[in-house]
């Protein structure tokens, strides 16, 4: 069977060169010029070996070996591509270059017909290899078992959770998957889309020679959300979940665990009612602002410990400064987050969604100190705001309706909006340990042949609330907004 060489080179000396080195029956040989001639000629001749020019003239902006890794077609991910560059005092950085972009090797020019063979060879080799790891790829991903949904906003404990979760799956004997981009990813029918974690270490050295899988156990306590995506609007609508049901089934997934907030719940409810009963479906609340009843979140212990750190700087600077400082908080619906974070840090008042606060008395009570705090849920008054066109962020809007009393206002004061930087901490032990509690309680239901349920841990009783029984409209604790009001 034939090898089949592809090089790009504006010189057809070098074209020409390489074709006579490897003008034999065990080689077909074609050339192009440009990036987009080809990928213009990959299109019908299925190259295993590609030589290619690491300056070469590129119209469109398509860096051929960047290009060639992120092409989900199958052939293209597994040719051996080798980097050339005749640029005189260039060389490591051509090098650097081209290996940077998904080049496997790279040959400088010129050079010689021994050099060739010899990198030629390897390539030989490899390609193979590739050939077989790019068959394993494609077929892992058509018969996937657990596959895990992250979407929404990000919080402390999505990596954790993911971590813990994919341990005690792997457990009892289940293979887990993720999207990259959370419902969109389900939606594209790409298999690029997904991702095979492994939590094991020895079962993660087995299958690390095929892209896409990805050492899970790094993310045991890590920041972030590796696999979530921004919100998905358009998986509202009826046809894209639909799409994504019939693309569920087609992969023949048996399990799904979705992962985040409220919107994230919200799409894998409605996908429920498009599934077969035989998948079985599960969610796992991961929000700072707790916007999911009936049970701890995770993230929520994390969000709060940093919410009240950060008051407590404005606090030290507020009585520095003899000033008073409106800061906007994450509280969409509920106020979970701006609540505690303020009971925690001793701030003044917490104006929180369907609140009613006299602004009156605030302004007075305001004139008679020195310095203070007040902190204001996002979603404070937010229907009120949509009505008058109001743009800006709650802590402005709360400082405009302090200025609509017409009573003079003393001490100076500032308005700060929330920070995002809070979805980004570290998660500390409290979401840590509840994201082990709800990763083997999901674990230990899918054993059980359990569906459509959340875990759920409340006053440290662990149990799960059924999907038709969950709301995502958590109401704060009447007693604690006393506790949070010590200005007036």
């Amino acid at each position: 069977m034939k090898i089949n060489v592809l090089v790009l080179d504006t010189s057809l000396d070098t074209f020409t060169y390489i074709r006579d080195i490897l003008d034999n029956n065990e080689f077909e040989i074609k050339n192009g010029t440009t990036a987009e001639e080809g990928f213009f000629i990959l299109n019908k001749f299925k190259a295993d070996i590609v030589l290619v020019d690491v300056n070469l003239p590129d119209k469109q902006n398509l860096n051929f070996p960047k290009r060639v890794r992120e092409n989900p077609n199958h052939f293209l991910n597994s040719m051996y591509i080798i980097g050339m560059s005749s640029k005189s005092g260039e060389q490591n950085e051509a090098k650097v270059k081209a290996l940077n972009k998904g080049a496997h090797d790279f040959i400088k020019k010129p050079f010689s017909q021994d050099e060739l063979l010899a990198k030629i060879d390897v390539g030989k080799r490899l390609c193979k290899k590739l050939k077989q790891a790019e068959i394993e790829f494609h077929e892992m991903f058509q018969n996937m078992d657990v596959l895990l949904i992250q979407d929404g906003g990000c919080a402390p404990g999505y990596n954790p959770v993911t971590a813990y979760l994919t341990n005690y799956l792997e457990q009892s004997g289940r293979t887990v998957f993720c999207t990259k981009e959370g419902y969109k990813s389900v939606v594209s029918a790409s298999d690029n889309d997904y991702v095979r974690l492994i939590y094991n270490s020895t079962e993660h050295k087995k299958n690390e020679h095929i892209r896409n899988v990805f050492n899970v156990s790094l993310l045991s306590d890590a920041r972030g959300a590796q696999f979530r995506s921004e919100r998905f609007p358009e998986f509202s609508k009826l046809d894209i979940q639909k799409k994504a049901a019939e693309e569920i089934v087609r992969r023949k997934i048996k399990a799904i665990v979705a992962i985040g907030g409220n919107g994230t719940f919200m799409g894998i409810y409605n996908l429920a009612k498009l599934l077969p009963d035989h998948i079985n479906l599960f969610f796992i609340p991961v929000t700072i602002d707790s916007d999911v009843s009936g049970t701890e979140t995770i993230g929520e212990h994390t969000g709060v410990e940093m919410g009240a750190e950060k008051i407590r700087c404005y606090m030290a600077d507020a009585r520095t400064h003899k000033r008073v400082y409106i800061i906007e908080m994450m509280g969409a619906h509920g106020g979970f987050h701006a609540l505690h974070s303020c009971i925690g840090a001793r701030a003044h008042l917490a104006a929180l969604p369907g609140i009613e606060v006299d602004f009156a008395k605030v302004v007075h009570a305001l004139n008679e100190k020195e310095s203070a705090v007040i902190v204001v849920a996002e979603g404070f008054q937010v229907e009120e705001r949509k009505k008058q066109n109001i743009k800006g962020n709650a802590a402005k809007y709360f400082y405009q309706k302090l200025t609509e009393t017409n009573i003079p206002i003393r001490p100076k004061i500032v308005c700060e909006s929330f920070s995002r930087d809070i979805r980004g901490a570290q998660p500390n032990n409290l979401d840590i340990t509840l994201a082990q509690r709800m990763a083997l309680i999901v674990a230990t239901s899918l054993s059980n042949n359990q569906s459509k349920l959340m875990p759920s841990i409340q006053g440290g009783l662990e149990g799960v609330i059924l999907f038709d029984e969950i709301t995502t409209e958590n109401a704060v604790n009447p007693s604690l907004l006393k506790i949070a009001n010590r200005l007036y």
